[in-house]
């Protein structure tokens, strides 16, 4: 005997992009470039058991809807976007009664000469993740993605174990880089989603730079606990830093010295450490990071 486990289905990766026309600070265009996914939970069963699809709203209405929405809501923050989205599908579909919505948001800057003219920006990818229940209520987790960052010092690892396999040696400084993906969970929706994402982003660098890293371990708890400082609305942090590896190449044979100038970007293997820094009053997270 089997029996029918938990399931959602949903439009992945819808493109919108939305232009709010002289809304400029100087009177110019203002952009902003999604990519939406949608995933609904609920009273499903009869389609997966029966084909009976009475219950399921089409993931191509859920596109159409992501396109309606951005209509109405395109000039706003993708988090408050996310909210309504996901609202919307709970409350206007009976059988629905979880709705979880993932937005990436690409940013684009102004080209200075003229009005309507823009060039990606490429730093980082914005992003977040809203789900919303009938009855466990909402939760928000925003953050980023594919945000490089690097450091010509300040930054050792000595002091691991040896063993007949290691073969890597100690240094007292090192470049250190890593492409950064954070994550942190909000303690309800009452935020300013614009303010809370420019600390979060400016405590993040801060804590990469001033950090003086003895391991990228630490990198990730000093991130955590700067953002959560800077971001009070936000309880928990959950960070992935892949480890860029930079290698000092040897010039010897070529009669050259190597005073920490010329170094090999490798890009893979590489090591990938993760970690999840919490406030001390942070509730349970139920469904934020279903």
């Amino acid at each position: 005997m089997v029996q029918l486990g938990a399931n959602r289905y949903g439009k992945a990766e819808v493109r919108v992009v939305h232009v709010a026309r002289g809304a400029g600070l100087d009177g110019g265009d203002v952009i902003k470039d999604w990519n939406v996914s949608s995933a609904l939970s609920g009273d499903l069963s009869a389609t997966h058991l029966t084909g009976d699809n009475a219950n399921v709203l089409t993931t191509d209405t859920q596109k159409n809807t992501a396109y309606a929405f951005a209509k109405t809501l395109g000039g706003a923050a993708v988090e408050a976007y996310a909210l309504a989205l996901a609202k919307h599908y709970v409350d206007s579909q009976e059988p629905i009664t979880r709705a979880r919505i993932g937005v990436q948001e690409y940013g684009w800057t102004p080209i200075p000469v003229g009005e309507h003219a823009f060039a990606r920006t490429g730093q980082y990818t914005r992003t977040t993740r809203v789900v919303h229940d009938a009855e466990a209520g909402t939760s928000v987790v925003s953050g980023l993605e594919g945000l490089t960052v690097l450091k010509t010092t300040g930054s050792e690892f000595r002091g691991f174990p040896d063993d007949r396999y290691t073969t890597l040696a100690e240094t007292a400084d090192r470049i250190l880089a890593t492409e950064v993906s954070a994550r942190w969970r909000f303690r309800d929706t009452d935020v300013d989603w614009a303010v809370a994402h420019a600390r979060a982003l400016d405590a993040l660098l801060t804590a990469f730079a001033a950090t003086h890293s003895r391991s990228l371990q630490q990198t990730v708890y000093a991130i955590g606990e700067r953002i959560l400082a800077a971001v009070p609305q936000a309880c928990e942090v959950r960070l992935a830093l892949p480890n860029k590896h930079h290698f000092l190449v040897d010039l010897e044979p070529f009669g050259l010295s190597n005073d920490n100038e010329v170094y090999y970007a490798a890009d893979r293997p590489y090591g990938l450490i993760e970690g999840t820094v919490l406030a001390d009053d942070a509730g349970d997270p139920g469904i934020a990071w279903d």
